[in-house]
């Protein structure tokens, strides 16, 4: 069922629409004006420092200093030191280019495309986006250095310049989030979730009160539904805590999603509500309630109720989904004790897979973004060169950061840098030059100036992912006109060159990335969420080596694929928005019920970790033969139907397996569990071994008869 976040324009209101949408973007929450002020601080800090000792690359000094990742004091290092690490290696590898091909105009352009290639197949094959992307941005930015007709000193000097400025720019967001983190008391990750589920019990309570729900209840849910949980996955992505801990809590995280999504549209389809029915809800608040305590707590929880039990709500469905979520909530919470028994009885050091691996290296889907995102660029390079026109090199830059894997996501970048610039550029930075500037004679006016352009820019980047990149183009456009010079900008000329670079380079975009070896995203969503099925097929079956270190390291494998095919679909499903033709209604249909299962899968992905302790025999998880071929048999037909799921999703194909044979398999394996209890198997393992099988059975079977009926 989608979200209100997720609900589309209706045709008739479309601007009312608009200003509801950026009014629940723009809205304030915990935390923002904080998060706000240090940014706005840090890009400060920096243009101070750049424009009183006249240092260059201001403008990219201050873009960096504004959007450094802020999530946690953790991640802003790791972001950080990718940052240093690409800026350094961009630098050496520039140099080094430079050398051997700066007196050749030919050579030159050669070595700049391949260069371009190199970038954008990088971003696409590695694993490690971060340093890469600050490798290629460098590297964009310092192209237009090596056409000027001056010294090779002074080139070298520029590129040393621009090393140095965003490497202290980083830097001084860096030790500013130091400092924050030495006053600040809570959990970035934990919190979050506390508010959602504090959100979502209070609108609960109302209705268990017989009383209407507060207007500000139902503002912040909405408010939370819009914002989504990409910065918590985004903690967790960078997170120090373990793979396991990641893993649990990212299903956590997409479930919590969830809860508030249908909480969201609870006011539109909850009519009357029965003495009986509030009972229920009120334990279902009360369950939030006890969740929220052991998350902030950190301690474990005991007795989930399987899902298999849940009843049904003949007249609110929704709560019954709702219910449900709950439930699933508590269930993965439940494996918590078992999944840290794991790490530390079969892993010892924890290691985990490498980031990068050579078979996916190699992929042709790597060679031809690398391929497009090169011809792109050169072409806009080829533009402005034989213009000589090197002012409108921001298409270069445009081609960069726009370019990504499918046309939706693409589209999505595309529309929000044009109106960033224009906003940013024609608004913003010439209304300034003509009614601000000239009479502002000192640093300290124009430093107030910046103040309120850099806040209201850093307001929209702290806006969820649909909007976020508008704020960054905002500021962007803004700080290329007035940082690139020591004194205060009111030529015109400025701002029309970087906004006519920016359309050259999405013009240049439209015609490579939808025109060549295009990729529609409701294409792209359908083939990973079929790939994600598959990988958690063979999850099902694995251990499939005896070696417990080889099992271990193959397990890892899969568990890091599957995250990755989590986090691509779900940006697949906003970039269908983006995406116009005859199958846009089939596609937005297919984006609402993918976006519908995703949570359940995870918690699926995440209970399948759970018992595969039990097939890997992981000391504490042994199981008597008879138990555990039992379970074999059921896992190895479970597979069988996640393996149908992706093939019927793919390629339309009849869904055959049905939930008769998997509950009769379940039934064998409980069976053979009491049989064995009580001689071989204690009595506690054995509940939480057949609590995870039935919780297993019950998200199988109903992933597979939504699919079976709705695709």
């Amino acid at each position: 069922m989608g979200s209100i976040a997720q609900s589309l324009p209706a045709p008739n209101r479309p601007l009312a629409w608009l200003w509801e949408w950026l009014r629940d973007e723009l809205a304030p929450y915990p935390g923002r004006t904080l998060l706000v002020a240090r940014m706005v601080t840090a890009a400060t800090l920096v243009m101070i420092i750049s424009m009183t000792f006249r240092l260059p690359y201001g403008a990219y000094a201050a873009l960096y200093a504004l959007n450094v990742s802020r999530d946690s004091l953790e991640g802003t290092k790791r972001a950080v030191q990718s940052i240093v690490v690409g800026f350094v290696l961009a630098g050496a590898y520039i140099l080094t280019g430079a050398m051997l091909v700066l007196g050749d105009p030919v050579l030159r352009f050669l070595w700049i495309s391949a260069s371009l290639f190199l970038i954008f197949y990088g971003i696409s094959a590695t694993g490690n986006f971060a340093a890469w992307t600050r490798f290629g941005y460098m590297a964009v930015i310092t192209i237009s250095l090596w056409d000027r007709h001056v010294g090779a000193q002074t080139k070298v000097n520029g590129l040393l310049w621009a090393i140095w400025m965003l490497t202290m720019a980083s830097v001084i967001a860096f030790l500013l989030e130091i400092l924050y983190a030495a006053l600040r008391r809570g959990d970035d990750l934990l919190d979050p979730l506390a508010e959602r589920l504090a959100c979502v019990e209070e609108l609960l309570r109302s209705y268990a009160s017989g009383r209407p729900a507060a207007a500000a209840t139902h503002s912040g849910i909405t408010r939370l539904a819009m914002l989504g949980t990409s910065r918590l996955r985004g903690l967790l992505n960078r997170s120090m805590n373990g793979p396991e801990y990641a893993q649990e809590m990212g299903a956590v995280v997409a479930m919590v999603g969830r809860l508030v999504d249908l909480a969201a549209n609870l006011p539109r389809f909850a009519g009357h509500v029965s003495e009986a029915d509030r009972d229920r809800i009120g334990k279902v608040a009360d369950w939030i309630a006890e969740i929220r305590h052991d998350l902030n707590k950190r301690s474990i929880p005991h007795g989930a109720k399987p899902t298999a039990e849940i009843e049904a709500w003949p007249d609110l469905p929704l709560l019954g989904e709702i219910e449900k979520a709950v439930l699933l909530i508590r269930e993965v919470r439940s494996g918590s004790q078992s999944l840290a028994i794991y790490d530390s009885a079969a892993l010892g050091d924890g290691g985990g897979p490498p980031e990068l691996k050579l078979n996916t290296l190699f992929k042709s889907e790597h060679l031809r973004f690398g391929l497009k995102g090169c011809l792109a660029a050169s072409l806009s390079y080829i533009i402005y060169s034989s213009l000589f026109w090197p002012e409108i090199s921001t298409s270069v830059t445009t081609c960069f950061l726009t370019a990504l894997t499918t046309i939706g996501a693409s589209h999505q970048k595309q529309v929000l840098r044009f109106a960033g610039a224009v906003i940013g550029g024609f608004v913003i930075g010439m209304g300034a030059q003509v009614f601000i500037l000239p009479y502002i004679d000192s640093i300290a006016g124009f430093t107030l100036l910046f103040v309120l352009v850099s806040g209201a820019a850093a307001w929209i980047v702290t806006s969820s992912p649909r909007l976020s990149y508008l704020g960054v183009q905002v500021a962007f456009a803004f700080f290329l006109i007035n940082l690139q010079q020591f004194k205060i900008q009111t030529s015109l000329v400025v701002a029309r060159d970087r906004v006519v670079g920016i359309l050259i380079g999405l013009l240049v975009m439209w015609l490579v990335f939808d025109q060549l070896w295009s990729t529609p995203a409701g294409i792209a969503i359908r083939k990973n969420f079929a790939s994600g099925l598959r990988l958690l097929a063979q999850l099902a079956s694995e251990p499939v080596s005896n070696d417990l270190r080889t099992a271990i390291e193959r397990s890892y494998s899969l568990r890091g694929e599957l995250n990755t095919q989590f986090d691509k679909v779900r940006s697949l499903a906003d970039g269908v928005l983006f995406e116009f033709g005859p199958t846009r209604q089939k596609d937005l249909e297919l984006r609402s019920f993918v976006r519908r299962l995703q949570p359940e899968l995870r918690a699926l992905f995440v209970m399948r970790i759970a018992l595969w302790n039990y097939r890997a025999q992981v000391p504490g998880f042994e199981l008597p033969e008879s138990v555990r071929l039992r379970q074999q048999a059921y896992d190895e037909h479970s597979a069988r139907m996640l393996e149908e799921m992706a093939d019927r999703i793919e390629n339309n194909t009849p869904y055959t397996s049905n939930g008769v044979d998997s509950r009769a398999l379940l039934n064998r394996t409980v069976d053979a569990v009491e049989c064995e209890q009580p001689t071989q198997l204690p009595t506690g393992r054995a509940q939480m071994f057949v609590e995870l099988l039935r919780g297993i059975d019950a998200l199988t079977t109903s992933l597979a008869s939504e699919i079976a009926s709705g695709i």
